[in-house]
């Protein structure tokens, strides 16, 4: 990790997050500015930003001019993007830094504009709020605008819906390629300028079979299953991808003996014990058979202790684990989910 690195300094060559880089900064810049910048941050921003800091004991002064110039190329195009769009801007940058120049910077500025600066007050709303905000709106609107929502809030505003809306929106989702910007920017304008959905030119990616999976992955199981069952009224094909796209608790017994032990190493006794109340047979043996005999032990315990549990608590449990194994392979620690395809290489 290159937090790990910067105790002993950070030099060039060294790939930086955006928030060392910003910590580069604001050492470079001194106290004072630095103090004017943080006033237009949020507090977790600031803490942030003050953990890289006192990881770093000194920075190359090569790569403290490189984090600079980057600072202020990235100022002059996002000013002139806000004064004239992106023709203006390109205009103002070639004049600064030449046509080669200005175009690396430009494109750099709206991929930057593109992941943070659109759908911010959505993706920070209340998934209630959201839910009450679209609910009479036509269900290609609320799915266009979902898919560019984190799953996990995705998940929450649907969760807020009937089953027949869910369904609805959840299929469209999974039918959905690639949005133009024409078409979100009416649906921005639909809903308001308080949206705030900014998005970038060119066709939008977004939807998809793999996407309500991920959505489906986080609901627990009456829910999920209801919605499945609706989808494959309407489309039994997109239903049967979307299912083997999905990873569930059950799924734990396909699992290789390393992976099994990794998600295993992160759950408390307590929790794997509610969510195998609701397991098969096979897959307790399946998990059990990969913890010493003085854990197993202990969970048969526990699990002897809980007595009845209702169905919900046990489904959010499982939902849990499956959260946390999903964690575990996007970090790229575990692989869930490996088909037939998959090439390993000796």
């Amino acid at each position: 990790m290159v937090g790990s690195m910067a105790l002993a300094g950070v030099g060039v060559g060294i790939e930086l997050t955006g928030c060392q880089k910003a910590a580069i900064l604001f050492m470079a810049l001194g106290a004072e500015e630095a103090a004017k910048i943080t006033q237009r941050l949020s507090n977790e921003e600031v803490e942030l930003i003050s953990a890289e800091i006192a990881r770093i004991e000194r920075v190359e002064p090569a790569l403290a001019e490189s984090v600079l110039r980057e600072w202020f190329e990235s100022a002059v195009a996002n000013d002139a993007l806000a004064s004239g769009g992106a023709d203006y801007a390109r205009d103002i940058l070639e004049r600064a830094f030449g046509p080669q120049k200005a175009q690396g910077v430009l494109k750099r500025v709206l991929t930057q504009v593109a992941d943070t600066a659109g759908l911010v007050r959505l993706r920070r709303a209340d998934p209630q709020q959201l839910a009450n905000m679209f609910r009479h709106e036509h269900p290609q609107t609320i799915a266009l605008i979902l898919a560019h929502l984190t799953p996990a809030q995705t998940a929450n505003v649907i969760k807020e819906f009937d089953t027949e809306l869910s369904a609805d929106v959840a299929l469209r989702i999974a039918r959905m390629e690639k949005v133009s910007p024409e078409m979100l920017l009416l649906i921005e304008r639909s809903l308001g300028t308080d949206a705030e959905l900014d998005f970038n030119q060119g066709m939008s990616h977004a939807g998809g079979p793999a996407a309500v999976a991920a959505v489906l992955n986080l609901m627990q199981g009456a829910l999920e299953k209801s919605i499945l069952a609706k989808i494959s009224e309407n489309d039994s094909e997109l239903s049967t991808r979307i299912k083997n796209l999905m990873f569930v608790f059950e799924d734990l017994i396909r699992l290789d003996d390393q992976a099994t032990q990794r998600i295993l190493k992160d759950i408390e006794t307590k929790s794997l014990a509610l969510a195998l109340k609701g397991s098969s047979g096979e897959l307790r043996d399946r998990i059990m058979g990969q913890m010493s005999q003085r854990a197993v032990a202990a969970l048969k315990e526990e699990i002897e202790m809980l007595g009845p549990v209702r169905m919900k608590e046990v489904e959010a449990a499982q939902a849990l684990i499956v959260s946390q194994a999903r964690a575990l392979e996007e970090s790229g620690e575990i692989v869930l989910n490996a088909g037939a395809s998959d090439v390993v290489v000796e």
